[in-house]
């Protein structure tokens, strides 16, 4: 019976464990979001705009995949919190805070893990908006 009772503890705290590393899961509403794909110029106003509406506080960020293309290099990022569910492409350049992991592995590992305390910039003009990536406190994987 001990034996039983441990392997179902066990079990139980692993299953526990697993699912507690993940993104809670969310659901978006926006029409716009769902039209277009996350690198879209109409998929990126429409994030600045949602993001000027919410508490920024209550937003947290959550890693998806990480590309480089043409000497360029992305995060791909969930955003949710606040009404807010969407993703989000922020361009890394240069040196930068808390991600030498992620561009070392070029993401690999990281997928699911929170991003703390992200901070970024919108550059935009009439032709494009970009979410520019600038530091993180630190990763929760």
């Amino acid at each position: 019976m001990t034996k039983n009772l441990i392997k179902t503890l066990t079990f139980f705290f692993l299953i526990t464990f697993i699912a507690s590393c993940d993104r809670l899961v969310c659901k978006n509403t926006n029409i716009i979001f769902d039209k277009y794909s996350p690198d879209t110029k109409e998929y990126k106003n429409e994030l600045v705009n949602q993001l000027a509406k919410v508490d920024k506080s209550k937003l947290t960020y959550w890693m998806d995949t990480y590309q480089e293309d043409n000497n360029s290099k992305y995060i791909n990022a969930h955003i949710q919190g606040d009404g807010l569910c969407a993703q989000i492409v922020l361009t890394v350049n240069g040196s930068v805070k808390g991600i030498d992991g992620i561009l070392k592995t070029k993401g690999m590992g990281y997928r699911g893990a929170e991003l703390e305390d992200l901070k970024f910039y919108i550059k935009q003009d009439s032709t494009s908006t970009e979410f520019v990536f600038q530091e993180i406190s630190g990763i929760v994987d």
